[in-house]
């Protein structure tokens, strides 16, 4: 009976040393880190830590954060498909100053953003007024929010779809077209079941990274509790009262739900692979 190996062969050797410093790192980045949170919130008696994370205002921030985050996410999906598409299949002027500018949001300071879009969207703005006309408000309010959200969300899904869709092969498309299927079959039925992982990637991302949005969100939003304050300016504002059990509190909720989506998110994605294999 053949022994189990821990490691595959390799020219390069170090396999311990190279473990141990990953290992390490991660303790240090993500996994101390983490735990506190659960640390300081197990000091708390159950009835405070329901209390807590329970309280109207609270369940109010999860609604929106969560809500939020989820359509700007799928939203994303749907145009950053179109976008990698695009820059993918098609050339045209001013092409690679477009496939720039798709990154801007991962360079752009979050404040300096949610500055810049409140200035467009208010009622006085310069896409605002035109909005506020067709009874359409969106700075300081949730709409805001989930323009913020989409906002910084997009690079993910572009990112991750364009790599997968520039290897595709394109003689699947003509084998498909010339045994007669048009051109929604074609992309449903032999494109997006190639391209579902790496968008789904892209949408979970996405969706991370709106999840816990602040300096981009807290200048559009207003900030008006029940309405538009979102969860981690409630994290902020128990952290600057010193309630550090009150934080972790209702930060230990937005990380369970974030570890369950995300689960859920890859479960789907190894599903898809496994059936596209």
């Amino acid at each position: 009976m053949r022994s189990l190996r821990l490691k595959e062969e390799s020219i390069i050797p170090g396999f311990s040393l190279t473990l141990g410093m990953t290992m390490m790192y991660l303790g240090l980045i993500v996994l101390i880190p983490i735990s506190m949170i659960f640390l300081n919130t197990a000091s708390m008696s159950f009835s405070d830590y329901w209390q807590t994370v329970t309280s109207p205002r609270v369940v109010a921030s999860y609604k929106l954060s969560i809500g939020a985050a989820l359509a700007a996410a799928l939203i994303n999906g749907v145009f950053g498909l179109i976008l990698a598409w695009v820059l993918v299949r098609y050339t045209f002027p001013g092409k690679r100053i477009i496939d720039g500018l798709i990154d801007l949001p991962f360079a752009l300071p979050t404040a300096v953003a949610g500055i810049a879009l409140t200035t467009i969207y208010t009622s006085d703005g310069w896409v605002g007024k035109y909005l506020d006309v067709l009874g359409i408000k969106v700075a300081f309010t949730p709409l805001g929010v989930m323009t913020a959200l989409i906002f910084i969300g997009l690079p993910f899904v572009v990112r991750m779809v364009e790599p997968v869709l520039r290897d595709l092969n394109k003689e699947l498309e003509e084998a498909s077209s010339s045994l007669g299927a048009n051109g929604f079959h074609t992309f449903t039925k032999v494109i997006l079941p190639v391209l579902f992982p790496a968008l789904l990637s892209g949408i979970s991302l996405a969706f991370a990274r709106a999840l816990g949005e602040y300096g981009s969100v807290v200048f559009i939003s207003g900030n008006m509790p029940m309405k538009t304050e979102i969860t981690p300016l409630l994290i902020m504002n128990q952290l600057e009262q010193f309630n550090y059990q009150g934080a972790t509190a209702i930060a230990s909720v937005m990380l369970l739900f974030s570890f369950f989506l995300l689960f859920v998110m890859n479960l789907i994605q190894w599903w898809a692979s496994k059936r596209h294999t």
